[in-house]
Parts: C-alpha cells; structure tokens; sequence
C-alpha cells in the first residue's frame, strides 16, 4: 500500500466519518442481516437491560461488574462496526444515469406543421419527430421520411453506423441512438414506460448478484459456530445450577459473545478494503471488496466485443487493387478521397498509408469536399483541374462507375467473408481498388485469453456482429466461444444459466446494452471507455479499457480468499482458545477440581470473564492491518496450503490469546480489587 494511498483511506476525514458510520449502524435493524453480530448486539442490549434493572431479575451480582461488561461490549460492537464501516458496501445496480438520460432528451416534435422542443418523456405514439445529424433519437420509433446514418453502438455493440430509412428492415430506430448524418423524421411507436431505455432499466433493477461458494460457505460456518456456541452457553446455566453455583446473567452473555466468531465478522470489510486497494495498483476501481474476493471463484468470463475486445472502430488494415493498378496509385487516391474525411475510418486510411512510407504527390490545387451522406454513401473531393476521388461503399460506387474489375469484386467478397468492411476506391470514375476496414482487436489479448485459460477461466464473446463477423472477431481474439447478434436479454440469460450451474460469471462491457448483464453478474467490470449506465451497473470499471486486466484481478481475489481463510482459521482458534480461559475460571470456585484447566492461573471468574471480554474488544483492530496487507499469494497445492495455514493462523490463534488474556488479567486484578470486584 503507497503512502498516498494509506492517506486516503486513514485520513481524519474518513476515519471520522467511519466513527460516525459505525455509531449510525449501532441498532438491531442494521445487524438483522449479520446473524452473528445481531446476537452480539442483542447481547449488549439485554446486558444493558441487566445493569438497569437487576432487581427486576433478580440478579444478586454487583451493579458495576454489569456496567462494565455492558461498556466492553459496547466496544466490541462498536469496533465491529467501525470496521464495516471503513469500506464502502456494494449497492444495487444503479440505474440513475438511464433515467437522467430519459428525463433530460428533448425532441423536436412536428405538431400542425410546425417544429417545437418538447421533454421526451411527454412523447407519445404517433407523435411525429424530426432528428438531425448530432442529435439523440429521442424515444423508440420508425422512420417515415429521410435517410440518416444511425450509432447504435451503444445499444447494440456494432460499432459501424446503420443506414435507417423508410421501410424494409432497417426502419426502425431506439431511443437513446445517435444520428451521424442527414436528417430523418421518425414515428414514435412505443408507450410511455415501455421504450427501450424503459426495459434497460427494468432488467437492471431487476438483475441480482450471487453469492459466491466461499461466501455461502463462509456465513454457514459462522451460522452453525454462532448456534454451536449459543447451546454451549445455555447448557452452562443448569450444570452451574446442579453444583449449586451461581452464574451472573452477564456473565454468560459475555461468554457468548466471546465465544461466537465475531473478529471475523468484524474483519470481513477490512479483507474488502484490501482489495478494492490493491486493484487501484492495477488502474481498476472497485465499488465492492466483496466482488474482488469473488474474483478468486471466476469460472467464466463474458466479454463484449466492442470497445471491449475491439478498439470500437473500423479502422484501415490493407489495400487491394485492381490488376492493371500500381499500390501507388491506390493508396494516392484513397489518400485524396481521405484528406476531407474526420470520421475515425478516414483517418486510419491516412495512419495506413503513412505507415506505409509511400511517397504522395501533394497537390497544391485547391479542392472541393464532397461529404459522406446516406443517400450517396461516398465521400471525396473534386480538384479544380477536374479530378475527381471518390471512396464508399462497394455497391454505390459501382453503381456510380457502372462497373468493377473481377478482382476487385473478389477482394470486396474475401473482406466481407472476414467480417470486414470493403471501401472501394475511385479515380475519375475509375475503380483502383478496395480498402480493408475492420474492428481492430485490442494488442496482446491472444496471449491474455491462453493465462486465463489455463486458469480454467472460460471466456465467451457476446457481440450484436452477425455470425460471419462475430466468428473473424473470435479467431483472432482467441476466446473460448461467441454468441452472435446477442440483445441484452441474450447476455443476461447465458450468465444465470452459469450461475445456475454454480459458476461464478465475470462480466466485462462497456455500452448500455451491457448494463443489465453486468449488474447480475458476480462481477462485473465495465470499460472505462463505456457509457456511465455500464459504470454504474458495474462493481468495477477499468480505466485502462482492457478487458484482460481480469487477470491480474482474479489474483487478488485469491490472495484474500486465503486472507479471509487465514483469519477465519484464526478467529476460531481464538474462540476454543477462549473457552478455555473463561470456563474453568467460571466453575472454580464450585469445583475446586476446574483447577486443572486453570491453565492460565487467571485470578478470579471476574477475571477470567472481564480478560476474555476486553481481549475480544482489542483483537479487532489489531488485526485490520493485517486483514488489510493481505496474506502473501504463492502458487501452490491446496493441500500445502491449508497445511501452512493451519499451522500459523491455527496454532497461533491458539497460543495468542493464552498470552493476551493472561496480560489484561494481571494488568486488571489490582483495579477490580479496589472497586470490590475481585
């Protein structure tokens, strides 16, 4: 941990502000959902109850020993609680940015003629709306007039902008897309509260997060601990009866809250803390400690494809041409069709053919721009000499020249075959040859997908693409498997269906169709690239936009999956480590024969019950820095592993508290003899 960081999290200002939070959490409502720290808390308060009205229960023992246990168990809660509150609990997906979205569109709305701004949210079916090029579509409809080039990507994955016009298949527009070019008006066809971005935040709110194996298998083990030492406790109460010895009440609610795992308890949001601190080393943040520890149980992993395995745009990898034609003249020509091009496809061409080392003529005439439009689908420039280039789409510029060399054909059919884009090239109205477009995968994710797969980490690829590209895109990347022209729905169903399988599903996207799988997943790590609807929904957002990083991540997980295996070994030694101290002291002085297990020579019950009890308090936040430095991760077998932490956390979960109990008690016989205690 880097001293800035130890800054941010120990500061004044979050140390107090976590006091604050561990005294708010200080009720029965907050601990109903911590069976163990629930019964510690109910203890305090019926010890409380204890102190103020002993006559009412008629309990004999000294008013002060019961203030003083109800002050130590305050404590102890209250250390509970100040470390839960020093990380910050993972909510439910958040949907705020959809609904911000969907209450702040406006839409220019045709009514008697005429063009007036109106809230999107007051758009009802048939409503009539005009879009211009930059504009947001601002509710599900279909296109009555116009053709506009359309980004869906944020809704759909596919990153190259749909041509939408009257009729056919490609009429339909979703709110919350974005026209690229032209101007088209649309018919609103869906209901209020029945939009896209209506059902986007519907599966969000309704997605729901798994608990991992460990964490099941965790809480059945402090549940079962918690009611194994609760009938411990009770049966104390008539064997102290069949000797004829007198048990405060007190005294066996401070046992019980000895004996039950409560360190651990308290120390499971230091493990997050941990976590979510050594992800920040890896450019990732993490909302929930809890979903970096599930990380360590990663059996699959979803990943988008666009923008998340791929840059997000098609970019120039390679030109064909056509027979007769020179590389030379292809690349000059696609070079002046390019120079008045700023979409990011244009400019690739030009990073392509400076890559290349070609040298261009430069032409020192003055040029008029012809932009791409949806009508045309071309774009180029005229020169004043009469030149004209012109780029696009392979059947509009045939259409336009009236014919294509063979060749080119066959380049535009093995591009497309790949999943490609073709841009055909032309000089006065002379095809050259084509240019190779195609979603360009991230560097290095071949190898990244091999360690994963080792791992025995799967990784499946959901994309909008259609099969063919989806199938290029996969080869490359090297994922395990894809799932082509998947809606949200389609990538929400293949991550419950894993974890009904009891996989635990990572999730990595970065669009707002991504949103609702990556709120049910067990972790779920948005791009930082991506929408803020994918950053909210998710428990994670990687800054650098490399979906590989879950790596690096899952390594984490699994050193605090030992962390948290490590301390759990040690909070139940500390408890039969306890028993002991507190047991024997208890019946002493009815069964002078105890003295055998006296092994501790503790001086008094008082003692013995006030050493365990302050011991238990102290314990806590001691053991945070450790929680919080981790246990250190070395690949090796589970069963050396559990060896080696038996041995250190088990053993001396059991020598320290002999130790520690023995301290308090010499420190504190002498006090409880002055007050009558001893």
């Amino acid at each position: 941990m880097t001293t800035m960081q130890k800054e941010q999290i120990f500061s004044k200002k979050f140390v107090l502000s976590a006091c604050w939070q561990a005294c708010l959490k200080f009720n029965p409502m907050y601990m109903v959902k911590n069976p163990v720290m629930f019964v510690v808390e109910i203890g305090f308060f019926a010890t409380i109850l204890f102190t103020l009205f002993p006559q009412m229960l008629h309990d004999d023992s000294p008013r002060l020993y019961n203030a003083i246990i109800a002050i130590i168990l305050g404590i102890t809660i209250w250390f509970a609680n100040f470390a839960e509150a020093m990380t910050q609990g993972r909510g439910k997906a958040q949907v705020e940015t959809l609904k911000k979205t969907k209450t702040s569109m406006r839409a220019r709305i045709i009514k008697e003629g005429k063009e007036q701004w109106v809230e999107a949210s007051t758009l009802m079916k048939g409503d009539r709306v005009i879009v211009r090029a930059g504009e947001v579509i601002p509710n599900d409809g279909e296109v009555i007039e116009g053709v506009a080039t359309v980004d869906e990507s944020a809704i759909t994955g596919e990153s190259a902008p749909v041509v939408k016009e009257r009729g056919g298949d490609f009429s339909s527009v979703t709110g919350g897309t974005i026209v690229t070019s032209d101007e088209i008006i649309i018919e609103i066809t869906s209901l209020p509260g029945a939009s896209f971005l209506d059902q986007m935040i519907a599966l969000i709110e309704g997605a729901k997060r798994q608990k991992t194996p460990n964490e099941i298998a965790l809480s059945t083990l402090l549940v079962s601990l918690t009611i194994i030492f609760l009938l411990v406790v009770v049966t104390l109460k008539p064997m102290a009866d069949y000797f004829d010895l007198m048990i405060p009440l007190a005294t066996l609610i401070a046992l019980m809250v000895c004996l039950i795992p409560t360190t651990i308890g308290g120390l499971l949001s230091a493990i997050g803390i941990a976590g979510m601190d050594r992800v920040t080393q890896f450019n990732v943040i993490a909302k929930d400690g809890r979903a970096v520890e599930a990380c360590g149980d990663v059996d699959v992993l979803i990943l988008d494809k666009t923008g998340t395995i791929t840059y997000g745009n098609r970019m120039a990898t390679s030109f064909h041409t056509a027979q007769t034609v020179e590389l030379q003249d292809l690349m000059e020509a696609a070079y002046y069709s390019s120079l008045a091009d700023d979409t990011p496809e244009g400019k690739s061409i030009l990073t392509l053919i400076e890559q290349k080392d070609v040298d261009i003529t430069r032409t020192t005439q003055t040029f008029e721009e012809v932009p791409f439009t949806a009508q045309t689908r071309m774009s180029g420039i005229n020169l004043e000499d009469g030149t004209t280039y012109r780029k696009g789409a392979f059947d509009t510029v045939k259409k336009y020249v009236g014919f294509c060399p063979n060749e080119v054909e066959a380049a535009v059919q093995m591009i497309s075959n790949k999943g490609g884009t073709p841009l055909v090239v032309t000089k006065n109205k002379e095809i050259l040859g084509a240019i190779y477009l195609k979603d360009v995968v991230k560097e290095g994710l071949k190898e990244r997908f091999q360690l994963l797969r080792k791992m025995g980490i799967q990784t499946i690829m959901c994309t909008g693409d259609n099969p063919l590209t989806a199938a290029a895109i996969a080869e490359e990347a090297g994922v395990d498997s894809f799932i082509a022209e998947s809606k949200p729905e389609d990538k929400l169903e293949v991550i419950r269906k894993a974890q009904r399988e009891g996989k635990v599903v990572a999730m990595t996207g970065d669009g707002t169709n991504d949103a609702p799988a990556l709120a049910q997943a067990n972790v779920g790590v948005a791009m930082n690239s991506g929408t803020n609807a994918a950053k909210e929904a998710a428990n994670m957002v990687d800054l650098d936009s490399n979906p590989t990083k879950i790596i690096e991540i899952v390594q984490i997980g699994k050193q605090l999956l030992m962390t948290r295996g490590a301390l759990t070994t040690f909070s139940i030694a500390n408890d039969v480590a306890k028993y002991f101290a507190i047991i024997p002291a208890i019946f002493l002085i009815g069964i002078p024969g105890m003295q055998m297990f006296n092994l501790m020579h503790l001086s008094s019950p008082i003692s013995a019950v006030l050493s365990a009890l302050l011991f238990n308090a102290l314990i806590i936040p001691l053991l945070i820095p450790i929680a919080m430095k981790g246990v250190p991760y070395r690949p090796m077998s589970a069963n050396r592993l559990l060896r080696k932490n038996l041995l250190i956390y088990g053993v001396g979960g059991l020598v320290i508290p002999f130790i520690g109990i023995k301290l308090i008690d010499v420190i504190i016989t002498p006090i409880l003899k002055s007050l009558g205690l001893s």
